[in-house]
């Protein structure tokens, strides 16, 4: 994704929190702890499955939808991060996955 798509998502999550006067609350301690609370309500749909049932829940419309509100939940709080915590995600992402390129070549582990 270009830096100004995700820039677009920082901004839109920002404009979110600002209308609702929620800075006060998006600490990082309290948006770390969303991100994972988050995450454990995505983790639910999936819980108990075998990794074929966890493909047809994927496929389900109704179970689609509720999988993909909760990934979104997850991104949301995770740019609600980034936002507090003035980080550059997309460049933070981009860092991440070079030193990752490192760790792990693609000749070494396919």
């Amino acid at each position: 994704m270009p830096h100004d798509a995700t820039e677009r998502l920082r901004q839109a999550v920002a404009a979110f929190v600002d209308a609702r006067d929620w800075q006060p609350f998006h600490t990082a301690k309290n948006l770390s702890m969303s991100v994972a609370i988050e995450a454990a309500e995505l983790m639910e749909h999936f819980q108990w499955l075998t990794p074929e049932e966890g493909q047809a829940a994927a496929a389900d419309p109704d179970l689609r939808s509720a999988i993909v509100d909760e990934l979104a939940d997850v991104l949301i709080y995770c740019l609600s991060l980034s936002n507090a915590l003035d980080i550059d995600i997309s460049s933070a992402v981009l860092n991440k996955l070079q030193v990752n390129e490192g760790r792990y070549p693609a000749h070494e582990f396919r």
